[in-house]
């Protein structure tokens, strides 16, 4: 990226950080150590090493060029510190976070993508991945050979879980401290950039979780160069980031330059902002506004699609309205409430937030309205939350039944599989994947993987791992989450690979049955609702005359669907709703899923099951026409 943004967006006057090969053969070298009146660059030849002191200016900035190739490992000395410290803007760092920094060209990589123009908003099936446990390997090249596996599924875009550079080769990725350096043990930037590549070739769009709230604890050495973070502000995790104070656009241009690099240097096509509530920005220009201006500019520049969604638990419609109307412009945000009521009424949990969920009505009012609390009172939060959807399209919310926060805060990483039955499963599946929200699946939720997935790390320091360990103990106490056993140690190696997928479906009728029902629920979006507007979903509870809960809602103006759901453990009596000319399109408990198959009118429903209905010109899913 330039060194002044282009456009609309304000120039700012910090240099990007880093070493940046020349193709002039040299390498230009940047960092900011403001507490510091000298700084010098080492780079190693073999055992080596030669030091070079680099001029400062009057912002604290150190630069040097000079001839070097791709892979030169390099390090700064900082004032009278004899420590050498790697770069904190670091593209890569093939022995791990202490250790030196190595230069990284992006451009040495052949992409085979020239055609690639991204997926539309209205088409995203997000699977979110952690790449160390998604396969035996654990890396970038391993993920590759799954890649038709979700495309089968009717997946679009893969979600990666954080890949920055963190301590050790075992977590979950938000302790990265090399924002800019994809993880030496996955692969490294090199392996990302193939996965991208195949992604793209097996018609996958590639969105990466990036943490811009917190850096991890362990090879964090952006205090010892400068003023990043601030005492203003606090996160669940420490000390927040510089935004908007004094010194705070050096921050700021690093953020907005790892942004673009991903997008650029990698060519992925989205970023998930983690935890976006704790992005704490009183500036007249956000940051998250002024991250996607810089984003989307590169998209249109290449001339594909790229989306920027922020995780959150606001429940504001802020985030993603037009800058225009005071919003921040974003994509699309994660929209927790409808997990949450799903997750409260099938497993009966009211532990932590669940207190203020469990009602069936609440499923309709999310799926009605995106938010349950939208400027209502919320008895977790003890005030009104949130505020109104109202005509935002809703691909522009992501739903999800399980992702993973909401499996991994668990005491013991346990997924649904350990708590509903596959009846369950089948309708928590079908009522996500029949919404018009964009749904995220957790990978192994397809198939009703039982192998848990915990908190792990792998931190070196014994008193950190100490600390972990107690941290995790005191949260799980507060959270208060249902558990009966000892959570696992999150340092041990046990805990992580016991979180490994075992991709095994065929063996198990439930399993095989819920992989089918996902796979054909996938094509039922895009016969049914592709090329539509993600349309305002109708939905009520029905009077059945009974205690059983009955949720209908509708899809579509011209051609409706029209989708019954049993939300209770007991056989209901419904209306009967359908008309002459509509005809039966779905049932979760069709044999080809794992269900009894039993059916003699559409007006009973068996527990727990989901029907859809509509025109005789709509297509039936494949299982109801074997």
């Amino acid at each position: 990226m330039a060194e002044t943004l282009i456009g609309e967006v304000d120039a700012l006057t910090a240099p990007s950080q880093g070493a940046f090969p020349q193709p002039d053969g040299t390498t230009r070298w940047c960092v900011w150590a403001p507490h510091h009146e000298r700084a010098s660059l080492v780079l190693w030849e073999g055992d080596q090493r030669r030091t070079h002191v680099m001029p400062r200016d009057e912002d604290g900035h150190f630069r040097w060029q000079g001839r070097a190739a791709h892979g030169q490992r390099y390090a700064y000395l900082l004032g009278d510190d004899p420590r050498e410290y790697p770069d904190p803007a670091s593209r890569w760092q093939p022995s791990g976070v202490n250790e030196p920094s190595a230069v990284f060209d992006p451009t040495r990589f052949r992409w085979s993508d020239r055609g690639w123009r991204g997926i539309a908003s209205d088409a995203l099936v997000i699977y979110e991945l952690h790449t160390g446990t998604f396969t035996r390997e654990g890396t970038f090249a391993a993920t590759i050979d799954r890649l038709n596996d979700l495309r089968d599924l009717g997946v679009t875009a893969i979600e990666l879980m954080p890949v920055a550079q963190f301590s050790g080769t075992r977590n979950w990725g938000y302790d990265g401290v090399h924002p800019f350096a994809a993880q030496n043990s996955y692969g490294g930037p090199e392996g990302l950039q193939r996965l991208v590549d195949a992604a793209h070739r097996a018609g996958m769009a590639v969105i990466l979780d990036v943490v811009y709230n917190h850096l991890g604890p362990e090879g964090n050495y952006f205090d010892q160069f400068g003023g990043y973070f601030t005492d203003r502000y606090h996160t669940p995790w420490g000390r927040a980031p510089n935004f908007d104070g004094p010194g705070s656009d050096v921050l700021r241009k690093l953020v907005l330059d790892n942004a673009a690099m991903w997008i650029r240097d990698f060519h992925l096509d989205g970023l998930r902002l983690d935890a976006v509530q704790t992005i704490y920005d009183t500036s007249a220009l956000h940051i998250l506004a002024e991250l996607q201006e810089i984003v989307q500019q590169i998209a249109q520049e290449q001339g594909r699609r790229v989306v920027v969604i922020g995780e959150t638990n606001q429940n504001d419609i802020r985030l993603v309205a037009p800058r225009a109307q005071g919003g921040y412009g974003l994509d699309g945000i994660w929209a927790d409430d409808f997990h949450h009521s799903v997750h409260a009424l099938l497993t009966g949990e009211r532990d932590g937030y669940y207190r203020a969920f469990g009602e069936s009505e609440h499923i309709a009012k999310a799926l009605r309205d995106v938010f349950v609390y939208d400027g209502r009172y919320s008895p977790f939060h003890h005030r009104r939350h949130g505020n109104r959807a109202g005509g935002t399209p809703r691909d522009k919310f992501v739903f999800c039944v399980q992702n993973h926060d909401q499996i991994g805060n668990r005491a013991l990483g346990d997924r649904l599989t350990a708590t509903l039955s596959p009846a369950q499963l089948r309708l928590a599946a079908s009522l996500l994947l029949l919404s018009p929200a964009t749904p995220l699946l957790f990978m192994g939720e397809e198939y009703g993987e039982t192998r848990p997935f915990p908190f792990f790390c792998s931190f070196s320091n014994p008193d950190l791992v100490a600390a972990v360990r107690r941290g995790r103990r005191e949260e799980l106490a507060s959270v208060k989450f249902r558990w009966r056993h000892e959570p696992p140690d999150p340092q041990a190696e046990k805990t992580f690979h016991n979180a490994r997928l075992s991709w095994d479906w065929n063996n198990d009728p439930d399993r095989a049955g819920l992989r089918a029902l996902y796979k054909e629920l996938l094509w039922a979006r895009r016969a049914w609702f592709a090329a539509r507007p993600s349309e305002i979903t109708r939905a009520e509870i029905l009077d059945t005359g009974c205690e059983a809960a009955c949720l209908w809602f509708e899809r579509g103006m011209e051609q409706p669907v029209q989708i019954c759901a049993n939300l209770s453990a007991r056989e209901v009596q419904i209306p009967e709703l359908a008309a002459a000319d509509r005809r039966l399109l779905f049932s979760s408990a069709a044999h080809a899923y794992g269900g009894t198959g039993e059916r003699t009118t559409i007006s009973k429903l068996q527990p727990f099951e989901c029907v859809a209905w509509g025109a005789v010109a709509l297509q039936s899913v494949p299982a109801l026409r074997r």
